[in-house]
């Protein structure tokens, strides 16, 4: 089995973890939500030595997506999730980049849409994708079982859940994926989240006051 290794680069004054995950044998790997400081990305790329085979994208807020276009021209590479329900947020992407005062930054078209019950391949492993819904309409959840390990984006966090409130945020769905989807992965599961320290699913549910 590869040797599955993670790297978080904090980017842009949100601090989203931007995140690179590789087979440490082969030195090939991913980069999940690039949302800016694309220099700094690429320098942590070249820190490890890896090269990268695609660009996956958990939702579709800004503070994820902003450097997905001048990531993938300068790799030229391709764009796989989020799900198609956050394309209005991907359509819009230059004008709430602006309201959020990223500066100019270029829309794109994943290569790829991730659904439910598809899987997605990163650094040789097979992960499966959940659909979970509540933080963004297209939030994605990626799930390699055989590491016990899950990239959530800003569905769960340690101690708290992705905001509601912001356009096609929902509460109660929110809720609803991390119980209906996240819990039952089991407690071994140990995820890297959008923003924030990592954690596990066993740490969260017995401890985050949002699941009680």
């Amino acid at each position: 089995m590869p040797t599955l290794k993670a790297a978080i680069v904090p980017v842009t004054p949100f601090e989203q973890n931007c995140t690179l995950v590789w087979d440490d044998e082969t030195k090939r790997g991913v980069v999940v939500d690039p949302g800016g400081d694309v220099a700094r990305i690429a320098a942590a790329i070249e820190e490890v030595g890896i090269t990268i085979d695609k660009i996956v994208v958990t939702h579709g807020h800004v503070d994820h997506i902003a450097g997905v276009a001048e990531l993938k021209q300068r790799l030229g590479v391709p764009v796989e999730g989020p799900h198609r329900a956050d394309l209005e947020l991907i359509e819009r992407l230059p004008e709430i980049a602006a309201n959020y005062g990223f500066g100019r930054v270029e829309t794109f078209t994943p290569d790829r849409w991730l659904d439910e019950g598809d899987t997605l391949e990163i650094a040789g492993l097979v992960f499966d994708v959940l659909h979970c819904p509540g933080h963004s309409p297209g939030s994605v959840v990626f799930v390699q079982k055989e590491n016990a390990f899950a990239l959530v984006g800003d569905v769960l966090f340690r101690g708290s859940v992705g905001r509601a409130d912001l356009p096609g945020g929902d509460e109660d769905t929110l809720i609803a994926s991390i119980k209906n989807k996240l819990l039952p992965l089991g407690d071994d599961i140990s995820f890297i989240c959008g923003h924030g320290p990592t954690s596990t699913i066993g740490h969260e549910r017995e401890t985050n006051p949002f699941l009680r």
